[in-house]
């Protein structure tokens, strides 16, 4: 791993600090209905939070935990997400750093880290990431899947993927513009369209099928969850048929193992709802890392 790569990965640990601490704001404010710009204030006494307090993780220590007007105690939780999401930016960057998730570029070291693919690849999976994480508090939180965040970061994920696929073509290796005045029309025709038409139809299908699941069984799968099957399926069609399939299939392993656990130790019983947006976030995130392989090994055993 080169110099710049491993500065790259502490930036982006660093920036995940902070992305934490807004997504704390998000999973608190959006199901709430308050607004997202509004100055920070402690919920128990509605004091002002000063900048210093708001410093990720460490103004949390500063303060011990409590609120600096009224003593409140303030959940561990703020710094624990803030914590993880800068551990997985830093890892999700690293993660890219060292592959080529859609192989469009057979480059490496600074090369690689200067393509279209690469920052592309990185800004979707990081915006992906963030909206797991706060999908993921407010569902455990309210068992709900705001149309708020869903439908814009669905928008958000298809114009990343969008960008990326037509500046991959049109941007050589080392991340200029090829030839002459004339080369980026010239260059349309380097562009592989295959992997956002397959996120396309990933989004769709997913769609469809948790469409159907939901005309069969209202009461199990909710509204939220139906067109988070779209965005999760946009994500994991445009890694590849492998990740698609891996991913759908892991989010009902991993949230029927929650089950049967929860009722095997006496902690849920057989109409116990309990949020499916988590496990399908989590299913996508094995489908993006390993449902490639998983799918190449399969099709290996099948010949």
């Amino acid at each position: 791993m080169t110099a710049a790569a491993v500065v790259l990965i502490v930036v982006a640990g660093l920036y995940g600090l902070v992305i934490g601490s807004f997504l704390n704001v998000v999973a608190y404010r959006v199901p709430a209905g308050i607004p997202l710009i509004r100055e920070s204030r402690c919920p128990s006494c509605a004091a002002r939070i000063r900048w210093w307090q708001n410093v990720p993780v460490f103004g949390w220590l500063a303060l011990r935990g409590r609120c600096a007007a009224c003593g409140a105690q303030i959940p561990a939780r703020y710094p624990v997400v803030e914590a993880l999401t800068g551990v997985l930016f830093a890892a999700v960057t690293a993660g890219v750093a060292v592959s080529r998730p859609l192989d469009a570029r057979p480059v490496d070291g600074m090369l690689w880290l200067g393509t279209a693919e690469f920052w592309g690849v990185l800004i979707a999976l990081l915006v992906f990431l963030s909206l797991s994480i706060a999908l993921t508090l407010i569902d455990l939180d309210s068992r709900r899947l705001p149309n708020a965040i869903v439908l814009p970061g669905w928008a958000t994920i298809i114009a990343l993927l969008l960008i990326t696929t037509v500046l991959t073509g049109l941007l050589p290796a080392e991340g200029g513009l090829e030839g002459g005045s004339d080369a980026r029309t010239g260059s349309w025709d380097r562009i592989d369209w295959g992997p956002l038409l397959r996120a396309v139809v990933g989004g769709v299908a997913l769609f469809a099928f948790y469409f159907v699941v939901r005309l069969i069984s209202p009461r199990g799968m909710g509204g939220g969850d139906v067109k988070l099957a779209g965005l999760v399926g946009t994500m994991l069609g445009w890694f590849g048929w492998g990740a698609l399939i891996v991913g759908a299939f892991a989010a009902f392993l991993l949230g029927g193992l929650l089950g049967v656990v929860m009722m095997l130790t006496g902690r849920a019983g057989g109409k116990t709802a309990i949020p499916f947006g988590p496990w399908m976030l989590a299913g996508a995130w094995v489908g993006i890392l390993i449902g490639e392989p998983v799918g190449r090994w399969y099709l290996g055993l099948m010949s």
